[in-house]
């Protein structure tokens, strides 16, 4: 499954850096991509996997950026 999110308060492109290797090496990810210029997270995962994945992806985008935040 592939769902693209809304960001806000994404603030530099290095931000984006950060979230992106931290996003890929969450376990079940089968590839995130954050783009800094449309400001949108898209995450890819297994369909049986996605509900644990997005969660997860909620919790280390905090833990790294704690100012951005997911739209759905």
């Amino acid at each position: 499954m592939k769902k693209t999110y809304k960001l806000q308060d994404l603030d530099c492109a290095n931000c984006a850096a950060k979230i992106e290797n931290a996003l890929n090496s969450l376990e079940g990810m089968t590839k995130a991509t954050v783009s800094f210029m449309t400001q949108r997270l898209t995450i890819e995962a297994p369909d049986d996997q996605f509900d644990q994945v997005f969660k997860q992806t909620k919790k280390t985008i905090r833990k790294v950026e704690p100012d951005v935040e997911i739209l759905a």
